[in-house]
């Protein structure tokens, strides 16, 4: 836009706006990474203006090929953005009138910034979406390759952080593949409340012009139009829906990244994470911290802030558009780079680890974690569950007493709480104790190997 241009947007005003007002309510120095969303809006504007008889085709090539020209120019960096021009729309619209004159004019008929932002908002939240769901392909990917790699390891399970009872390791894993696959999930189910198409919603009202909406949909790839001009402004439901999706996702990583400090820790010792993606300490050379996972667990707290932040800008919020949804921007930017990043590292940092089996196995055979087998072993000889546990939790503490563990006491030991006990109690082993949850879910050899196919095919699209 040229300065007449400008100097029309504030007629009715006596005075020009203040330089610490224009500093203050500019938006281009974040959303210029709208720009090939707006562009490509645009673009689709142009054409349909055409089609429609409201603009020349002659018109219409002279403002596409201006506008392809100033995404090239943004892309090689030549594009000189300004602050006083507030946003990426006016921005690109006044280079528009310096390559093609008056013309550019045009460009802006039937539409609004409302309207245009709407689009370009929901156009690069379709994108995250897409990227997202591929980013978190690769974490699960990563996941079942460490899962496949170590399917035969028994592992403690926890409660309260404590030592419940065995599972496999590739159980534990598949257990994270679940909650993120519900992830995608989530994500692709935003995507379908985001594929709604709101230019020629103007500013608030509809447009005095007969548009072709559907083509501009088809343009740009939306399946569908938004069918309230009102809402279709002043919606953000698929900037926080994208963010509580997001908010979930940020969760589970940060479950996975606590289970990796834990596990990595000299206490733990049930992995080692490679040096690429640990760092040292400045004081103390024997250190091998687990910086990346602490990251993603911290980063939580600002994906979090994002969400709240963009469900208080809409709190009471009157229709339709008011100045506060500027504000909607920044956070969504940050999340969405946040999560990214996150996600990739981590791929690449579960696909580093090295699992120490040894270490593993000496810490399952130690405690008393086949416990609940004892009773289970009592009950299928007839004694009822509830006196059966109580049974075997008296023998915990007679071999905590004696600082045996449970395979380390002699059957008269054992006959001393029961006389059901028998010499097959020494069969029970954290493998048959694996072994004997043979049901779908549960942490059998069987069917781990089962999730772990069923995984595959996720994956694979064939689920």
């Amino acid at each position: 836009m040229n300065e007449q241009g400008r100097e029309k947007l504030r007629g009715r005003f006596q005075k020009e706006i203040a330089k610490s007002a224009v500093e203050y309510a500019a938006s281009i120095p974040f959303d210029w990474r709208l720009y090939r969303q707006d562009i490509a809006g645009s673009i689709a504007h142009a054409k349909m203006l055409a089609k429609q008889g409201i603009i020349t085709d002659e018109e219409a090539k002279l403002i596409n090929n201006g506008l392809i020209s100033i995404q090239e120019e943004i892309e090689q960096g030549k594009f000189q953005f300004k602050i006083e021009l507030e946003d990426i729309h006016m921005n690109v619209e006044a280079r528009l009138f310096e390559k093609i004159g008056s013309v550019a004019g045009k460009l802006h008929t039937a539409r609004s910034r409302n309207d245009q932002m709407a689009l370009d908002l929901r156009f690069y939240v379709k994108e995250a979406i897409l990227g997202t769901v591929n980013k978190l392909k690769e974490l699960q990917r990563a996941l079942l390759s460490l899962a496949e790699s170590n399917k035969s390891i028994v592992m403690p399970g926890y409660t309260h952080l404590q030592q419940a009872q065995p599972v496999l390791l590739a159980h534990h894993l598949l257990a994270y593949f679940e909650m993120f696959q519900r992830d995608i999930e989530r994500f692709q189910d935003c995507f379908k409340r985001t594929d709604v198409m709101p230019l020629g919603s103007g500013a608030l009202s509809g447009v005095a012009y007969p548009l072709d909406r559907d083509f501009v949909a088809q343009e740009l790839g939306f399946s569908c139009i938004s069918t309230n001009s009102l809402d279709a402004v002043s919606d953000r439901d698929f900037i926080a829906e994208y963010e509580a999706a997001a908010a979930l996702t940020a969760m589970h990583l940060s479950r996975l990244a606590e289970e990796m400090v834990l596990w990595s820790s000299t206490e733990f010792g049930f992995i080692e994470i490679d040096d690429a993606y640990t760092t040292g300490s400045s004081i103390m050379p024997q250190k091998k911290n687990p910086d990346i996972a602490e990251l993603a667990r911290g980063k939580t707290g600002r994906i979090y802030g994002n969400l709240i932040g963009m469900l208080t800008i809409m709190k009471a919020l009157p229709l339709t558009y008011s100045r506060d949804l500027q504000e909607d921007k920044e956070g969504l930017f940050d999340t969405i780079d946040t999560l990214q990043s996150t996600l990739g590292v981590f791929a690449e940092m579960v696909l580093s680890i090295t699992v120490n089996a040894k270490r593993i196995g000496k810490v399952v055979a130690k405690d008393y974690i086949l416990a609940t087998d004892l009773a289970d072993y009592l009950v299928k000889k007839g004694m009822p569950f509830r006196e059966a546990h109580s049974s075997v939790s008296k023998l915990v503490r007679y071999a905590i007493e004696q600082g045996k563990s449970l395979h380390k006491l002699g059957l008269s030991e054992y006959q001393k709480l029961s006389p059901l006990f028998a010499e097959d109690v020494y069969a029970i082993t954290p493998e048959s104790s694996i072994a004997s949850k043979n049901i779908i879910g549960g942490t059998a050899p069987e069917q781990v190997k089962a999730a772990l196919k069923r995984a595959k095919k996720i994956l694979e699209g064939k689920s």
